[in-house]
C-alpha cells in the first residue's frame, strides 16, 4: 500500500511533514497492507451487498465505527447524520492529515450475476427502488478501513495524527434534508486538520489520489477536495 506513504511525503513537500523517508517503515507498511488485503475485499463485498441510499448509511457506519473502535481510535458517529470520524494519533509530534471515504450508494437496480450482488429495496422521491454501489463508494469505505487498520499498526512511528472522515450523503441528501460534505463541514470536522486525502476509483481499476492543503480553505467541501492547490498527485490500484 506504497500509496500510504505517497500520503505522507507529498504532505511533506508542502511542509506539513519533517519526516524522512524511512525504508524499514515503508517494508512493514506493505507487510501490514498484504495482511489486511482479504479483509479489504471481504468488506467491499459486504458492504456492496448492503448498499444504503444517502443519509440513511446505519449499517455501513455501525460496520466502520465498529472496526476503527477495536483499533483504539477516537471515534466520533452521528456526525452529519450518519458520518463517522475516527482520529488516530502518531507517536510523534506533527500535523493532523484527514483521509476521507464517501458512503452512500444509489437508486439503481443492479443487474450482474454475482454472489455479493445487491438485492436491497428502498423508497426514493416516492417510489420503489433498487440500491446498489454503482459509483464505488463500496470500494472508498473499505480501503479506508484497511488503511486504518495499516497505519495504526504503526502508530508509534507515526508522525502527527490522521483522521479518518467517512461522509455520508455525497450523492446528495433527500430532498428536504440536509446533509453531504457541507453538514460535516458545518460540523467542524476541518476545523484541525492541516490536509485532506481522497481518492476514487474507476472502471480501469484504477484511483486517483487527490491532495488538498486545507489552510487557508477557499469555500471548502470534503467531497470534491476543491483548493487552490488540488491537483492530482498518485495512482493506486483499486479493490476487487
Amino acid at each position: 500500500m506504497r500509496v500510504l506513504w505517497a500520503v505522507f511525503l507529498l504532505a511533506g513537500s508542502q511542509g506539513l511533514l519533517a519526516a524522512e523517508r524511512n525504508p524499514a517503515l515503508e517494508v512493514r507498511a506493505d507487510e501490514l497492507a498484504l495482511r489486511v488485503a482479504p479483509k479489504v475485499v471481504a468488506w467491499r463485498r459486504d458492504i456492496h451487498a448492503h448498499p444504503e441510499l444517502s443519509n440513511r448509511e446505519f449499517r455501513t457506519a455501525a460496520l466502520v465505527a465498529a472496526h476503527l473502535r477495536e483499533l483504539g481510535l477516537e471515534v466520533t458517529t452521528g456526525v452529519g447524520h450518519t458520518g463517522v470520524v475516527g482520529i488516530l494519533r502518531g507517536g510523534k509530534a506533527g500535523p493532523m492529515v484527514a483521509l476521507r471515504a464517501d458512503m452512500d450508494a444509489l437508486p439503481v437496480v443492479e443487474q450482474v450475476d454475482l454472489p455479493f450482488a445487491s438485492t436491497v429495496k428502498s423508497t426514493y422521491l416516492g417510489a420503489e427502488v433498487g440500491v446498489m454501489h454503482a459509483c464505488g463508494h463500496d470500494t472508498h469505505v473499505a480501503m479506508l478501513m484497511g488503511a486504518a487498520e495499516v497505519l495504526a499498526g504503526m502508530r508509534e512511528q507515526l508522525p502527527g495524527a490522521i483522521k479518518f472522515i467517512f461522509q455520508p450523503a455525497e450523492e446528495g441528501p433527500p430532498e428536504g434534508e440536509e446533509g453531504g460534505a457541507d453538514m460535516m463541514i458545518k460540523a467542524g470536522v476541518l476545523a484541525d486538520v492541516d490536509a485532506i486525502f481522497g481518492l476514487h476509483v474507476f472502471l480501469r481499476r484504477w484511483a486517483v489520489l487527490l491532495i488538498a492543503a486545507a489552510a487557508p480553505w477557499p469555500a471548502p467541501t470534503v467531497s470534491a477536495l476543491r483548493s487552490r492547490v488540488a491537483r492530482p498527485m498518485v495512482l493506486c490500484p483499486g479493490a476487487a
